[in-house]
Formats: structure tokens, sequence, C-alpha cells
């Protein structure tokens, strides 16, 4: 069947079947006379078996974990389970301080707002409330980790690229050792550093994301902040080699080194946050 016919029979959009798709949830073939995909029977159920678990915020990974029987359905839905219980003692302890907050019988103002009236030990409140509070914690790693970021480095990239192009020579260094050039390439190769920010983020993030979501909860902004990383990396050689090329420096270790203590420093911070949130 068509994916239009794919979408009355789910009621799911065809955004939606996509993007199971591209995340080989499901396979469906393609027609070899028109290249049509065309979905089965087993896909419809497939979709709707998926689209279900969604509902009950299990994740893409532990769905194709599932998908490929490498996982069992009993123990992933005990252990949304209690995800969801974790959150709804959250949730129904906040309701409970909102009560009593419109129970209290006075107008309530931001001014006059006394916590300890409703909070008998802040200390104690605030490390059982750390997951609430968490990127208030890291909102500078949370920021590294944004498309924002990735964008301005690409653009700063190929800015760089489109400026200095007129004036290099007709061969740039691309490879040094013990601080001397020893391989050059024709200087449109100072092009391949914002193609390769590119590739970072649509090619090579999701194997990172892919990875990391077998290891590590929330792994969406570490995904982005070390693909960022890479990016910023590509720019610094970028910037490297102009200055090489004028003489200006001559040790691209000092600039990798460089790159690397920020990224492992910031990375080690956030972390380390992330623990204290969870204890």
């Amino acid at each position: 069947m068509t994916i239009k016919e794919t979408e009355q029979i789910t009621g799911l959009t065809r955004s939606n079947i996509r993007f199971y798709e591209k995340e080989k949830l499901i396979t469906p073939i393609r027609n070899e006379e028109n290249g049509y995909r065309e979905y089965s029977e087993e896909d419809v159920k497939n979709l709707k078996k998926i689209a279900y678990l969604r509902t009950l915020g299990i994740s893409i990974e532990d769905i194709r974990r599932l998908v490929n029987k490498e996982a069992d359905l009993l123990e992933v839905v005990k252990k949304q389970k209690g995800i969801l219980e974790g959150q709804m003692s959250e949730l129904e302890h906040a309701k409970i301080l909102c009560e009593r907050m419109l129970q209290s019988g006075e107008e309530i103002d931001y001014a006059d707002l006394d916590v300890e009236q409703y909070v008998a030990d802040p200390d104690d409140y605030w490390n059982k409330n750390r997951s609430l509070l968490k990127w208030d914690s890291v909102s500078f790693f949370y920021l590294w980790g944004g498309k924002l970021v990735w964008i301005i480095i690409t653009v700063v990239s190929l800015l760089t690229a489109a400026v200095s192009f007129r004036y290099l020579p007709a061969e740039i260094p691309v490879q040094w050792s013990h601080g001397m050039a020893v391989s050059f390439a024709d200087r449109k190769f100072v092009f391949a550093f914002p193609a390769a920010c590119v590739v970072i983020r649509f090619l090579l993030r999701p194997f990172i994301w892919r990875w990391l979501k077998k290891n590590i909860i929330d792994c969406d902004m570490r995904a982005d902040y070390i693909a960022n990383y890479l990016c910023f990396v590509v720019l610094s050689v970028e910037l490297f080699i102009l200055l090489y090329v004028k003489e200006i420096v001559r040790h691209v270790t000092i600039v990798l080194a460089a790159d690397t203590i920020v990224f492992f420093g910031l990375l080690w911070m956030a972390f380390r946050k992330k623990a204290g949130d969870r204890r």
C-alpha cells in the first residue's frame, strides 16, 4: 500500500511514518517500476505498535532494541513504569504545594512569598528536586550544545574560507610533522572545512547519539556538544592553516591541545553538575 493509504489506516502523519522509517524501525520495500515505497500489513502493525509505545514515553532507542529483538518488552515497560512513577511523584508533590499555597487563605504575592512557610528544609528540598533544576546548573553547557552554536561555527568557517581564498597560495598545507608541513592540497581544500561541519552535524552526530543512547540517559545535549566540539576543532585547524601560511604560528598541536583542554574541562564540569543533580 502507498504512504497515503498507510496514513489513513494508521492515523499517523506522513512525517511520523517517514521518521520511523529513517530510524530503521520499519523497512518498506520499493516498487521497482515506479520507485515508490510500498508498505505491508506487517509495516502497518509495527507502526501502530511503535506509535503506541511512544505515547508511553518509551524512547526510540528502546523501541529499536525491541524491533531488533535485543530487549524484552516486559523489562522495557517495567523500566518506563519506574520512570513515570518518579515523574508522577514529583508532579504530585508540586501539586500538593500549589494547593497548600492556594488554601493559605491569603492573597499570594511574590514580594511576600516565604519559602520556609511551605518548605521546612530548603536544602533538602533542593536536593530532592535536582532533576527539575538541572538545566539551571548547566545552562552554558546546554547553550554550547545548541544548534545556534553549530550555525555560528559553520558560518564563520565558510566566511573564513571565502574571504581568505584569493589570498592563499596555489597549495596549502594539510598535514604536519614536527612543525613542518609535509603534505599539501589545492587551495580549494579550504572549503572542505565548512563542508566538514555539515557532515559532522547531519551524518556523524546521529551515530554519536546512538552510541550515547546505549550508555547514557538524556544524551541529546551531549551528542550536540560533541558534534559542536568537533566542528570547533575543524574551524581551529582551518584558522591554523591560514596563520601557518602567514608564518604566524607553526605547531598545530598547540591549537588542538587547547581545544581538547576546553572540551574536557567543560564536559567534566557539566557531568559533575549532572552527577550532583542525581544525588
